[in-house]
């Protein structure tokens, strides 16, 4: 007998829920602690008044049609180039979002014989880019050089090429790929190096132009993604690249290709968070050092905030359930914090995942430490949650 799919939908569903890993669309309410709007530009009223004004100014609301038929515009021409002196390349190509972005790159440019090295933490993107390239795939151990170079040692006589894949910083746990290592192995290897800057962007190197540029390697990977939709708080995702790339991918990478173009205000939108990021050094300077007054009270307070050197810091707490209860009683407090659990992050580490802003205040920083580091040795001093904890 065929299986019925409604009752597999009722099934998964309900196996979801008995492991406390269920998930539901909702709205939070509060100091918001979810976001990735991480210099509060999604709210800026000169950030509003610059798409009032290219919305006022551009001939159409709607893009029409993909880039290679009717979507294309000199505002997105003029925005890549633009946009590829911000990230120190010679050409940038405009993506609907940064998940196209990634997948477009990978699933394009790596072939059959290729071997690509990526990083065991990143993101869902880069994972389904390498997947629909059919290609050699080799997992090497999280931010581990000497892992990457046994790996690297042992397919050094394949007949293809050997791409290096990673974030720049760690979208879970909010540590920072040691780029100019990873840089030197592809040097010696002779590989090439792919890095996506998501929650870089807007946070670290001067104007707010990545980590790839902070280590100085901009003019030397291989390909650099800038989403737009976190920092820049707009729409969307470069590949930033050499020009040969850029035009490859026009010609071959499906999520350009088949994919309807963003209107052109948006790159009108997107200029002026560029404008916006590149000027916003005392954002940046507030957002690292409410950062490190969180990090430093909640390790002090013996809780486990695992590697996490930026913005992104995990409060690891374990199981599901005890996950859900913090955020709860955050919640409750006045902040806008999920608990994140498996599969996004392995069994038995979930956490709470506060994702900072500059709109953050310092006093509001330090009654969050306070806060979880209360609500957490409430649990540890139930006889209900402290096996949970």
């Amino acid at each position: 007998m065929a299986e019925n799919v409604r009752q597999r939908l009722h099934h998964e569903l309900n196996e979801l829920e008995k492991r406390a890993q269920s998930r539901a669309l909702a709205t939070l309410e509060g100091i918001n602690l979810c976001s990735n709007d991480y210099l509060g530009l999604s709210n800026d009223p000169r950030l509003r008044q610059a798409v009032e004004n290219a919305v006022g100014s551009t001939a159409v609301v709607a893009s029409t049609g993909s880039r290679l038929l009717s979507g294309n515009s000199r505002d997105w021409e003029e925005l890549e180039t633009d946009f590829a002196k911000f990230a120190g390349t010679e050409a940038a190509l405009y993506f609907t979002s940064g998940y196209a972005a990634n997948v477009g790159l990978l699933s394009s440019l790596l072939q059959p014989s290729d071997i690509v090295f990526s990083d065991s933490l990143n993101h869902a993107s880069i994972i389904d880019g390498i997947r629909l390239s059919s290609v050699g795939k080799v997992i090497y151990e999280h931010c581990d050089l000497h892992a990457l170079r046994d790996k690297l040692e042992q397919y050094r006589s394949g007949p293809g090429a050997r791409i290096i894949a990673t974030e720049s910083v760690f979208s879970m746990d909010g540590d920072q790929a040691p780029l100019s290592g990873l840089l030197e192995l592809a040097k010696e290897y002779d590989a090439e190096l792919i890095v996506d800057e998501a929650h870089a962007t807007g946070v670290f190197g001067r104007q707010g132009r990545g980590l790839a540029a902070e280590v100085g390697i901009e003019d030397k990977v291989l390909a650099i993604v800038h989403p737009c939709g976190k920092a820049l708080a707009s729409l969307g995702g470069f590949v930033c690249s050499s020009r040969i790339l850029k035009q490859y991918l026009v010609n071959r990478a499906r999520t350009f290709i088949f994919s309807t173009a963003a209107p052109p205000y948006m790159a009108h939108q997107i200029r002026a968070a560029m404008h916006l990021v590149s000027a916003a050094d005392p954002e940046r300077s507030h957002l690292h050092a409410i950062q490190e007054l969180i990090r430093v009270k909640l390790r002090d307070g013996g809780l486990n905030l695992g590697p996490s050197s930026s913005q992104i810091i995990p409060v690891v707490v374990g199981s599901n359930e005890a996950a859900l209860h913090i955020a709860r009683q955050l919640q409750s407090r006045g902040f806008a914090v999920r608990a994140i659990r498996p599969p996004t992050v392995p069994q038995g580490t979930s956490r709470l995942r506060l994702s900072l802003t500059s709109k953050i205040t310092t006093a509001q920083a330090s009654y969050l430490a306070d806060s979880i580091l209360e609500v957490v040795g409430a649990i540890r001093r139930s006889p209900i949650l402290a096996g949970h904890a």
